[in-house]
């Protein structure tokens, strides 16, 4: 029997796969728990739409991130912070610190996306990057000064 699975199934296939699975696996389990959808003509055209829908929006959401990959490539930061002898910075930089200095260029990133290999305890120049989507990341190059 054919259905469309609304769920992701294990061993089965993933949300909107069209699979061929046992009349009674059907009936008694992902049909019961509602898991599938019989492939009839109106349900196979609706997961059409919606994998098209789905694709799109992903397209979209690739393009604004190349979008913001390429603001942010001609954009350098500069943070003044306070710090003791030898440049060496109360605390740490982190990535909100980053991000809401950012913000203030009006470059809306997640703080999540900034990757930090190690945390900024000192002045200097560093070089960090921004994952903004799985095929973008970015770099920018982050100066840190005594306030």
């Amino acid at each position: 029997m054919k259905v469309i699975l609304i769920q992701d199934v294990k061993g089965k296939g993933k949300k909107g796969d069209i699979v061929n699975v046992a009349d009674g696996y059907a009936k008694n389990f992902l049909l019961k728990n509602n898991l599938a959808k019989l492939a009839t003509a109106e349900a196979l055209n609706e997961n059409k739409g919606q994998k098209d829908a789905l694709n799109f929006k992903k397209e979209q959401e690739l393009l604004s991130a190349k979008e913001l990959a390429n603001k942010i490539s001609k954009t350098s930061i500069k943070m003044f912070v306070k710090c003791g002898e030898n440049g060496k910075i109360f605390g740490s930089i982190t990535s909100k610190e980053i991000a809401d200095t950012f913000a203030k260029q009006n470059i809306e990133i997640d703080k999540r996306k900034i990757i930090l290999k190690e945390p900024i305890k000192n002045t200097g120049t560093y070089k960090l990057e921004i994952k903004l989507h799985p095929e973008v990341t970015v770099q920018f190059i982050l100066e840190v000064d005594i306030a």
